[in-house]
Protein backbone atom coordinates (compact mmCIF):
# COMPACT_ATOMS: atom_id res chain seq x y z
CA UNK A 1 0.00 0.00 0.00
CA UNK A 2 1.36 3.42 -0.92
CA UNK A 3 1.82 6.21 1.57
CA UNK A 4 -0.96 8.14 -0.17
CA UNK A 5 -3.39 5.23 0.24
CA UNK A 6 -2.49 4.90 3.92
CA UNK A 7 -3.19 8.60 4.44
CA UNK A 8 -6.46 8.46 2.52
CA UNK A 9 -8.02 5.61 4.52
CA UNK A 10 -8.06 7.41 7.92
CA UNK A 11 -9.45 10.51 6.22
CA UNK A 12 -12.25 8.45 4.71
CA UNK A 13 -13.05 6.99 8.13
CA UNK A 14 -13.21 10.49 9.63
CA UNK A 15 -15.49 11.65 6.81
CA UNK A 16 -17.76 8.62 7.32
CA UNK A 17 -17.97 9.34 11.07
CA UNK A 18 -18.85 12.96 10.42
CA UNK A 19 -21.51 11.97 7.89
CA UNK A 20 -23.04 9.55 10.38
CA UNK A 21 -23.09 12.17 13.14
CA UNK A 22 -24.59 14.75 10.76
CA UNK A 23 -27.32 12.35 9.68
CA UNK A 24 -28.25 11.53 13.29
CA UNK A 25 -28.36 15.21 14.30
CA UNK A 26 -30.40 16.14 11.24
CA UNK A 27 -32.78 13.22 11.72
CA UNK A 28 -33.36 14.22 15.34
CA UNK A 29 -34.39 17.72 14.25
CA UNK A 30 -36.56 16.36 11.45
CA UNK A 31 -38.31 13.88 13.77
CA UNK A 32 -39.00 16.70 16.22
CA UNK A 33 -40.45 18.92 13.51
CA UNK A 34 -42.35 16.38 11.39
CA UNK A 35 -42.62 13.17 13.41
CA UNK A 36 -41.11 9.71 12.86
CA UNK A 37 -42.59 9.35 9.36
CA UNK A 38 -40.60 12.19 7.81
CA UNK A 39 -39.25 11.02 4.41
CA UNK A 40 -35.68 9.76 4.71
CA UNK A 41 -34.91 11.52 1.44
CA UNK A 42 -35.66 14.75 3.29
CA UNK A 43 -33.28 13.77 6.08
CA UNK A 44 -30.51 13.02 3.59
CA UNK A 45 -31.04 16.27 1.72
CA UNK A 46 -31.03 18.35 4.92
CA UNK A 47 -27.89 16.54 6.12
CA UNK A 48 -26.13 17.36 2.85
CA UNK A 49 -25.52 13.73 1.91
CA UNK A 50 -26.83 11.45 -0.79
CA UNK A 51 -29.46 8.80 -0.19
CA UNK A 52 -26.85 6.10 -0.72
CA UNK A 53 -24.74 7.55 2.09
CA UNK A 54 -27.69 7.56 4.48
CA UNK A 55 -28.59 3.94 3.68
CA UNK A 56 -24.95 2.90 3.94
CA UNK A 57 -25.03 3.97 7.58
CA UNK A 58 -28.65 3.04 8.40
CA UNK A 59 -30.31 0.19 6.56
CA UNK A 60 -33.84 1.43 7.27
CA UNK A 61 -35.96 3.89 9.23
CA UNK A 62 -36.08 1.64 12.29
CA UNK A 63 -32.29 1.62 12.61
CA UNK A 64 -32.10 5.39 12.21
CA UNK A 65 -34.78 5.92 14.87
CA UNK A 66 -32.92 3.51 17.14
CA UNK A 67 -29.67 5.46 16.82
CA UNK A 68 -31.34 8.86 17.20
CA UNK A 69 -32.95 7.63 20.43
CA UNK A 70 -29.66 6.29 21.79
CA UNK A 71 -27.92 9.54 20.87
CA UNK A 72 -30.62 11.66 22.51
CA UNK A 73 -30.51 9.64 25.73
CA UNK A 74 -26.73 9.99 25.82
CA UNK A 75 -26.97 13.75 25.34
CA UNK A 76 -29.52 14.16 28.13
CA UNK A 77 -27.40 11.94 30.39
CA UNK A 78 -24.34 14.08 29.70
CA UNK A 79 -26.36 17.21 30.47
CA UNK A 80 -27.38 15.83 33.89
CA UNK A 81 -23.84 14.71 34.72
CA UNK A 82 -22.29 18.00 33.60
CA UNK A 83 -24.81 20.13 35.48
CA UNK A 84 -24.21 18.20 38.70
CA UNK A 85 -20.43 18.39 38.28
CA UNK A 86 -20.22 22.07 37.39
CA UNK A 87 -22.93 23.78 39.44
CA UNK A 88 -21.98 24.46 43.07
CA UNK A 89 -25.65 24.62 44.07
CA UNK A 90 -27.66 21.40 43.65
CA UNK A 91 -30.94 23.14 42.81
CA UNK A 92 -29.14 25.26 40.19
CA UNK A 93 -27.87 21.98 38.72
CA UNK A 94 -31.44 20.71 38.57
CA UNK A 95 -32.61 23.88 36.83
CA UNK A 96 -29.75 23.74 34.33
CA UNK A 97 -30.52 20.11 33.53
CA UNK A 98 -34.25 20.73 33.07
CA UNK A 99 -33.70 23.55 30.60
CA UNK A 100 -31.16 21.49 28.65
CA UNK A 101 -33.51 18.52 28.52
CA UNK A 102 -36.16 20.84 27.11
CA UNK A 103 -33.75 21.94 24.38
CA UNK A 104 -33.39 18.27 23.45
CA UNK A 105 -37.19 18.20 22.92
CA UNK A 106 -37.61 14.95 24.82
CA UNK A 107 -41.39 15.21 24.57
CA UNK A 108 -41.35 15.43 20.79
CA UNK A 109 -38.99 12.46 20.60
CA UNK A 110 -41.37 10.25 22.61
CA UNK A 111 -43.19 9.55 19.36
CA UNK A 112 -40.15 7.54 18.25
CA UNK A 113 -40.80 4.95 20.97
CA UNK A 114 -43.95 3.56 19.40
CA UNK A 115 -44.65 0.35 17.56
CA UNK A 116 -41.54 -1.42 16.34
CA UNK A 117 -39.05 0.21 18.70
CA UNK A 118 -37.22 -2.43 20.75
CA UNK A 119 -36.93 -1.08 24.29
CA UNK A 120 -35.25 -4.33 25.38
CA UNK A 121 -32.26 -3.99 23.04
CA UNK A 122 -29.06 -4.13 25.14
CA UNK A 123 -27.80 -0.70 24.06
CA UNK A 124 -31.20 0.86 24.77
CA UNK A 125 -31.32 -0.71 28.25
CA UNK A 126 -27.77 0.44 28.96
CA UNK A 127 -28.48 4.00 27.79
CA UNK A 128 -31.74 4.13 29.76
CA UNK A 129 -30.00 2.86 32.93
CA UNK A 130 -27.31 5.54 32.65
CA UNK A 131 -29.93 8.21 31.98
CA UNK A 132 -32.12 7.23 34.93
CA UNK A 133 -29.10 7.06 37.22
CA UNK A 134 -27.83 10.50 36.22
CA UNK A 135 -31.23 12.17 36.65
CA UNK A 136 -31.78 10.50 40.01
CA UNK A 137 -28.39 11.76 41.22
CA UNK A 138 -29.39 15.31 40.30
CA UNK A 139 -32.69 14.91 42.15
CA UNK A 140 -31.06 13.33 45.21
CA UNK A 141 -28.54 16.17 45.45
CA UNK A 142 -31.33 18.75 45.19
CA UNK A 143 -33.29 16.93 47.90
CA UNK A 144 -30.25 16.84 50.18
CA UNK A 145 -29.74 20.56 49.68
CA UNK A 146 -33.17 21.17 51.21
CA UNK A 147 -34.25 23.35 48.30
CA UNK A 148 -36.32 20.72 46.44
CA UNK A 149 -39.67 19.86 48.02
CA UNK A 150 -39.55 16.27 49.33
CA UNK A 151 -42.77 15.09 47.67
CA UNK A 152 -41.36 15.40 44.13
CA UNK A 153 -39.94 12.33 42.41
CA UNK A 154 -38.25 11.26 39.19
CA UNK A 155 -41.48 10.76 37.28
CA UNK A 156 -42.89 14.12 38.31
CA UNK A 157 -39.87 15.84 36.82
CA UNK A 158 -39.71 13.86 33.58
CA UNK A 159 -43.46 13.96 32.94
CA UNK A 160 -43.44 17.74 33.27
CA UNK A 161 -40.50 18.12 30.86
CA UNK A 162 -42.13 15.70 28.43
CA UNK A 163 -45.49 17.45 28.47
CA UNK A 164 -43.99 20.91 28.07
CA UNK A 165 -41.89 19.83 25.08
CA UNK A 166 -44.52 17.72 23.32
CA UNK A 167 -45.77 19.15 20.00
CA UNK A 168 -49.20 20.79 20.16
CA UNK A 169 -51.63 19.16 17.67
CA UNK A 170 -53.07 21.35 14.96
CA UNK A 171 -52.05 24.84 13.93
CA UNK A 172 -54.00 27.02 16.35
CA UNK A 173 -51.00 27.41 18.69
CA UNK A 174 -48.10 28.68 16.61
CA UNK A 175 -44.57 29.43 17.87
CA UNK A 176 -45.35 27.58 21.10
CA UNK A 177 -41.66 26.68 21.50
CA UNK A 178 -40.75 30.21 22.54
CA UNK A 179 -42.78 29.77 25.74
CA UNK A 180 -41.25 26.45 26.82
CA UNK A 181 -38.43 27.82 28.97
CA UNK A 182 -40.72 30.47 30.49
CA UNK A 183 -43.18 27.81 31.60
CA UNK A 184 -40.40 25.48 32.73
CA UNK A 185 -39.18 28.21 35.06
CA UNK A 186 -42.67 28.52 36.52
CA UNK A 187 -42.62 24.76 37.05
CA UNK A 188 -39.18 24.88 38.68
CA UNK A 189 -40.28 27.64 41.03
CA UNK A 190 -43.09 25.31 42.12
CA UNK A 191 -40.52 22.67 43.08
CA UNK A 192 -38.83 24.85 45.67
CA UNK A 193 -39.26 24.59 49.41
CA UNK A 194 -41.18 25.63 51.33
CA UNK A 195 -44.06 24.06 49.45
CA UNK A 196 -47.14 26.25 49.15
CA UNK A 197 -49.57 23.31 48.76
CA UNK A 198 -49.95 19.59 49.31
CA UNK A 199 -49.73 17.42 46.22
CA UNK A 200 -52.45 14.83 45.68
CA UNK A 201 -51.54 11.20 45.07
CA UNK A 202 -47.95 9.97 45.24
CA UNK A 203 -44.75 10.85 43.42
CA UNK A 204 -44.31 9.02 40.12
CA UNK A 205 -41.29 6.77 39.90
CA UNK A 206 -39.46 4.95 37.09
CA UNK A 207 -41.66 1.86 37.43
CA UNK A 208 -44.81 3.98 37.05
CA UNK A 209 -43.49 5.48 33.82
CA UNK A 210 -42.42 2.11 32.42
CA UNK A 211 -45.89 0.72 33.13
CA UNK A 212 -47.47 3.75 31.47
CA UNK A 213 -45.30 3.28 28.36
CA UNK A 214 -46.06 -0.45 28.07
Amino acid sequence: MTATAEQTRPRLRVDATRNRERIIATARDAFVEQGPDVPLDTVAQRAGVGNATLYRHFVDRAELIHQVTIDSMARVTAAAETALAEEPDAFDALQRFVHHAADERVGALCSLLGTGFDKTAPDVVEARTRLDGAINRVLEAAHRSGRLRPDVGFGDLMLAITQLTRPVPGTACVDIDRYVHRHLQLFLDGLRTPARSTLTGSAANIEDLEHREA
